[in-house]
């Protein structure tokens, strides 16, 4: 039989037992899933409130045609100069009408294809958006423009200066149909609900209200006003939520 030294077994055995307290030191510092990953629940809630539009945006237009650029870019200076001065004998100042743009281009004939087609003549396009905080003005801005020489209506819309306060009534009520669905989801699970975990919100939207089709072509002035009902917008939040699952002991 082989005899070890004395002094080698007593290494191996310390070697042994400082392998074993490293495994143990290990095993002590891995946390389980459980503990690193506690159960949630992630739900989320969705809530609208209304809003009465106390805002106004009239798109108007003023196109002109002539033989040639610089005529058709006098007549609608002409034009647009009287519809602006209509517009300011409603109140409306400077700050309240802009132009939003201006195109000039050639109009062509292509009688046949394959031929060279022509110009027949030009056409310019000024655009002017009127804004009013009456929102009871959006039919007199109308009959005003067109009676002045605005021939197309390219948009009209309304909408709220501040949508702060229905936005939190709609943040509130959302938030507690996310809490509903998920003391729900926590009872049907066999559990109770904890804490909240984490919040987001998104929004609001406000779709918009387009009284006009964008390609509305202007009526002829008549004596009787235009009608023009704003009625209410909706202001709509999202909210996500994640929370605390306990589960039955």
């Amino acid at each position: 039989m082989v005899r070890f030294p004395r002094f080698l077994t007593h290494t191996l055995s310390c070697s042994a037992l400082a392998v074993a307290s490293h495994s143990v030191a290990l095993e002590a510092q891995t946390p389980t899933i459980g503990a690193a990953f506690p159960p949630s629940l992630v739900t989320s809630g969705q809530a609208e409130e209304k809003v009465t539009p106390d805002r106004v945006s009239v798109l108007v237009n003023v196109q002109t045609r002539a033989a040639t650029a610089a005529a058709a870019a006098a007549d609608n200076a002409r034009r647009t100069r009287a519809v602006l001065d209509a517009l300011a004998r409603l109140g409306l100042s400077k700050d309240q009408l802009s132009t939003e743009g201006y195109t000039a281009y050639p109009e062509m004939n292509y009688d046949r294809p394959g031929n060279t087609p022509k110009v027949v003549g030009y056409v310019v396009t000024n655009s002017v958006r009127a804004e009013s905080k009456r929102v009871d003005q959006a039919g007199s801005i109308i009959d005003a423009a067109l009676g002045a020489g605005a021939n197309m209506i390219n948009g009209l819309s309304f909408y709220a200066s501040s949508i702060e306060e229905p936005r939190r009534h709609a943040i509130s009520a959302a938030v507690a149909s996310a809490r509903a669905d998920a003391e729900a989801m926590a009872q049907a699970a066999g559990g109770s609900l904890g804490g909240l975990l984490e919040l987001s919100t998104q929004g609001p939207t406000i779709p918009p209200r387009p009284m006009f089709d964008l390609a509305a072509r202007a009526k002829v002035a008549m004596a009787e006003p235009t009608p023009i009902n704003p009625g209410q917008q909706t202001v709509t939040v999202f909210v996500t939520a994640r929370w605390a699952f306990v589960p039955k002991s």
